[in-house]
């Protein structure tokens, strides 16, 4: 198999994930936003249930990874909320392939080499480097230590579920079957969240976010089953590095349609970032 494949499918991965979280972040109400991108990730690819073996003998991974997932999407959404794009973006995928390699080498006995670990720090510093804050008042500056610790909480939520979904999907029949079965279920978490939060008033605060939130599922589709392939190819944290590069285009949406900063320390981060990803890829 060809080594290319996997990094099509990891910076295909980043991509899409930066645009589903954009709009997501565009949406204005993130909770609710994030609750219709996942119904409708769900009905996306609710049609390949009727195609896909159904997962005997891993039903209980499969409800580990759904509940893993809730957790992370609750902090993602609490980052979110309380912070800019482009200040949590990187944090929330920053911390995560580092994490991840350490939890892969206990979890699933996966090592990487001296070059390819020297060039994952590279690219994990990197990307935190994108989420130095810049708010210049107390109250903007706790607002921010704020949304980094739910940014660090989603880092950690990404690692766990990457360790647990590569496990999974590894012992499933075929990796479709896992994400399939995942997202059927992934989504009546933050649903239930969103109906208690806005009860009263959902249909008038999801009208306004249909839009972004389906633009979001089918992107949040498209970008998870890629990372799933991927998984079930190489090794899991070169995986989420590659997909952790998401920062750099979540940054530049940010930057370009949200009127968010972006600066010579992004530009300078994002050349040490792919300088950091290309160690990896050349000595995995």
């Amino acid at each position: 198999m060809s080594a290319s494949i996997p990094l099509f499918l990891g910076v295909f991965s980043a991509i899409t994930v930066a645009l589903a979280n954009f709009c997501v972040k565009r949406g204005g109400d993130v909770l609710t936003t994030r609750m219709v991108m996942s119904i409708c990730v769900a009905l996306t690819l609710a049609p390949f249930a009727f195609f896909t073996p159904l997962p005997h003998g891993l039903w209980g991974g499969v409800i580990i990874a759904v509940v893993v997932h809730w957790f992370y999407q609750f902090a993602m959404i609490k980052a979110l909320h309380r912070g800019a794009l482009s200040l949590v973006f990187p944090v929330m995928r920053g911390g995560a392939p580092l994490l991840t390699a350490a939890l892969a080498y206990v979890a699933l006995n996966e090592s990487l080499s001296p070059w390819s670990i020297a060039g994952l720090v590279i690219a994990s510093i990197s990307i935190i480097v994108f989420a130095i804050p810049t708010a210049q008042t107390a109250s903007a500056k706790l607002l921010d230590a704020q949304a980094l610790v739910w940014a660090l909480l989603t880092s950690a939520g990404i690692a766990a579920y990457s360790v647990v979904d590569a496990h999974v999907a590894r012992q499933a029949p075929n990796a479709m079957t896992f994400v399939v079965w995942l997202f059927l279920f992934d989504w009546i978490g933050v649903t239930v969240v969103a109906c208690i939060a806005r009860r009263g008033r959902l249909w008038r605060s999801v009208r306004p976010q249909l839009k972004n939130g389906a633009i979001a599922g089918v992107l949040g589709a498209f970008s998870y089953g890629a990372a799933i392939f991927a998984f079930t190819m190489t090794d899991t944290a070169i995986v989420t590095a590659l997909r952790e590069t998401s920062v750099v285009f979540a940054a530049l949406l940010g930057w370009a349609f949200l009127k968010e900063g972006f600066g010579r320390r992004r530009i300078a981060a994002a050349v040490s970032l792919a300088a950091g990803l290309t160690l990896i890829q050349i000595y995995q």
